[in-house]
């Protein structure tokens, strides 16, 4: 099957200067890129007036935990409507994959925010995903989520049996064709690894040549995870910790998503910029994604200290740590800069439906509690595993900034929620950096380099991310001139995605889904 896109403005995701031509793909691949083709196809697109790039790829992602639901085309729908054709997944440290088929802590591997239906192996999901998958998948092992199907959230350490037992994981992925590993230590049970299990499991995915991405353990100036009282601002000690698993294991690193939680964090770009720019001035492999929105999803649990976590119901209801963690969440509500206002409910359960799309200081208000009582009631009520929108990620130049930086590549570090409010990012993302560039003056090429080419790069992926023969046949065809979004609706379809295709496959035409299993699982060569 030939398909010959004709009269396009081409971005070929090199960042060059795009061109009027003409793409033939044929099946699943990408035949010709020049100026004109004439030769017969079994389907002609017009593109007059239109872009073409490459298939967009999401550099954070989370829906590998999706695949195998029900009706699980409804988690990738709107990431193909945003122009997603590949999305890298098993970030933060969470994989539905790297486990005994028999664990019986099942219910801990997705951290409280994803569920996993079958545990198994790397190669037990390869053949379970295969013809299963709406976008291409491109795979990371998740550290956390072999941890939990060792131990579930014990904050014990590993012993070096267990150490052993992850890496046998590891190494079956790795060679199974995973492109790294993933750490998430803002989230049980990754928070409780010792120096001696991350070191073995980064260096296990460096032998590889593979890639290790890291949730810091902290995104703002405090956290719950390092005493207050520190020479550093968390959010440095965050990334140094990062770094310095990067030069132990010699593995390439990729920061997660690059964020100043709080406005008092926001003072720290700078400081974390220089450290990004002078290490790779120094040689060293390492990058970072960024979010096109001002927030984003967690679990209602990030802001507890990590001693306040390892309690059970009835120790923390005791009086005393009552009063500590009370204290504690002040402190840290008052350094941060975040107030109450900046937490806005997604889900507590579903006999609580009520609390959904409101701050947690409009429930306070209208059940009469203190916003503290409010949030801590909330806790309880959704068994720890309620989940929120934290604000003041960012401003307006910060995204600026982080759009413009040379190491930054684009992200949605989202999913659709089963149930409860839904996240913009998961709708709108994509569509939104381009609006984000031409208000920014930031040149179209350049984001398309970010969302293609630059990730491809950077995950060391030959087949994707750019418009030249050989290459896959993910493509997305935009309409720069009618890009819309809207912030007031979450789950709104984002205007001016025109066509997009995965591997030789339509999926969406003429700004309509059509849908199909097109995607697959992309494995390293």
């Amino acid at each position: 099957m030939k398909t010959l896109f004709k009269n396009g403005i081409i971005y070929d995701g090199s960042g060059g200067e795009p061109f009027k031509g003409d793409v033939l793909i044929e099946d699943d691949r990408i035949v010709s890129v020049v100026e004109a083709i004439d030769e017969p196809a079994d389907k002609v697109v017009d593109l007059t007036g239109l872009q073409i790039c490459p298939g967009f790829i999401d550099a954070h992602s989370h829906n590998d935990f999706f695949y195998d639901k029900e009706e699980s085309e409804k988690f990738y729908k709107p990431f193909i409507e945003q122009g997603i054709t590949t999305q890298i997944t098993g970030n933060c440290g969470f994989s539905p994959f790297g486990q005994d088929n028999d664990t019986p802590h099942k219910a801990t591997i997705g951290g409280g925010l994803f569920t996993v239906d079958h545990p198994c192996g790397f190669n037990e999901f390869k053949e379970r995903a295969k013809g299963n998958i709406f976008v291409n998948i491109v795979p990371l092992i998740g550290q956390g989520s072999v941890r939990a199907g060792i131990q579930g959230y014990s904050s014990a350490p590993l012993s070096k049996e267990q150490i052993e037992k992850e890496l046998g994981f590891v190494r079956e992925a790795m060679e199974g064709g995973a492109f790294g590993g993933s750490f998430g230590f803002m989230y049980e049970p990754d928070r409780y690894a010792q120096e001696d299990e991350i070191t073995a499991f980064a260096k296990e995915v460096a032998k590889y040549d593979g890639i290790i991405t890291i949730h810091p353990r902290a995104c703002s100036i405090v956290s719950a995870d390092y005493p207050l009282f520190t020479k550093k601002s968390h959010l440095e000690m965050g990334l140094d910790e990062a770094v310095d698993i990067m030069h132990r294991s010699g593995a390439r690193l990729e920061y997660s998503h690059l964020i100043f939680t709080g406005q008092r964090s926001w003072k720290l770009v700078d400081k974390m910029l220089d450290v990004f720019h002078r290490e790779v001035a120094a040689g060293s492999p390492l990058a970072f994604d960024n979010y096109a929105f001002h927030y984003g999803a967690s679990v209602i649990t990030v802001v507890f200290p990590e001693w306040y976590a390892k309690l059970t119901k009835a120790e923390a209801a005791k009086p005393i740590n009552r009063l500590k963690i009370r204290l504690t969440i002040l402190m840290y509500r008052k350094v941060l800069g975040i107030d109450w206002e900046d937490l806005v409910v997604a889900y507590i359960s579903d006999d609580h439906k009520e609390y959904e799309g409101k701050t947690i200081e409009q429930c306070a208000k209208e059940e009469g509690l203190s916003n503290l009582d409010m949030y801590l009631k909330l806790v309880e009520l959704s068994n720890r595993s309620g989940n929120l929108y934290l604000g003041k990620y960012y401003n307006a130049d910060i995204v600026k900034r982080l759009m413009e930086d040379e190491l930054s590549i684009f992200m949605t570090d989202a999913w659709v929620e089963e149930k409860g409010l839904q996240n913009i990012a998961a709708f709108q993302t994509f569509p939104q950096f381009f609006l984000l560039g031409k208000e920014y003056g930031i040149p179209t090429q350049t984001i398309v380099r970010k969302m293609t080419g630059l990730t491809a790069e950077r995950y060391k992926m030959p087949e994707r991310g750019y418009l030249k023969p050989g290459c896959k046949a993910d493509i997305t065809v935009i309409d720069l001139d009618h890009m819309k979004v809207d912030e007031s609706k979450p789950d709104f379809k984002p205007e001016g995605i025109v066509h997009v295709y995965v591997n030789g496959q339509p999926v969406l035409e003429n700004g309509s889904y059509i849908g199909g299993c097109a995607g697959e699982v992309v494995l390293k060569k």
